[in-house]
């Protein structure tokens, strides 16, 4: 899963995506590097972070997504949003999609994707039992998100993700996102903009421990990792 962000303040510059030249140059490149999820987001979720109002998040979203479906109709786009109103307004104008929503989730989001019967990832945030604890959501087309870098601390991350093969035995989709992310450059003394070996060294972990979904800023370096790995099983 390749990660875009039409926002002016994600964390990671280079995801930055600005015009309608950049976002087709992304996608066109993600796909050709082995990209197999277009994953699109207008509103920055970083720690510390302004969100977006709902309209201005539409605003950058819209476009984007016009352009994706115009020319890569037959591309899996993803939707990194919180907010069911955008969800709902993207699955009505430009037809099934992935709903990627890192907060976990609220009815009125549930229903949504109920309605529209499309995936949706499950950012679970740490709590690795939660989808026992809500039997109703067995009906949504779950994919399992551990949800690094919204658990709390840097270690929370590490003890989620020496824990996360829990997830394997509710048969979904496990998606894994650490792409550049604090728990990969603080311990390291990087930033990043640098932690690109770190980054391949927990996705492979995550790999060996139920991953079958990366959310990468590099695709071609993921691709390398996951084509590497699979030599080995």
């Amino acid at each position: 899963m390749a990660i875009g962000n039409v926002t002016p303040d994600s964390f990671y510059p280079a995801s930055r995506l600005s015009d309608e030249q950049a976002i087709s140059t992304w996608a066109k490149d993600a796909l050709a590097q082995g990209a197999t999820i277009l994953d699109i987001g207008g509103c920055s979720t970083r720690p510390g972070s302004v969100p977006a109002s709902e309209e201005e998040e539409w605003q950058r979203l819209e476009p984007a997504l016009r352009i994706l479906r115009s020319q890569l109709p037959d591309a899996q786009l993803s939707i990194d949003t919180f907010r069911p109103e955008i969800a709902r307004r993207a699955l009505e104008t430009f037809g099934p999609m992935i709903i990627n929503d890192i907060s976990g989730g609220c009815e009125a989001m549930y229903q949504v994707v109920r309605a529209h019967k499309v995936p949706y990832i499950w950012t679970l945030r740490g709590q690795l039992d939660l989808p026992e604890q809500h039997p109703e959501m067995k009906d949504i087309d779950l994919i399992l998100d551990p949800g690094f870098g919204f658990i709390g601390s840097t270690e929370a991350d590490y003890v989620c993700m020496r824990q996360m093969e829990q997830l394997k035995r509710f048969n979904r989709p496990i998606l894994v996102g650490v792409s550049r992310k604090s728990m990969v450059w603080r311990p390291l003394g990087q930033t990043p903009d640098n932690c690109l070996c770190g980054t391949q060294v927990l996705q492979l972990y995550a790999l060996q421990h139920g991953a079958t979904i990366l959310r990468t800023h590099d695709v071609r370096a993921t691709r390398d990792t996951i084509e590497l790995y699979n030599r080995l099983v």
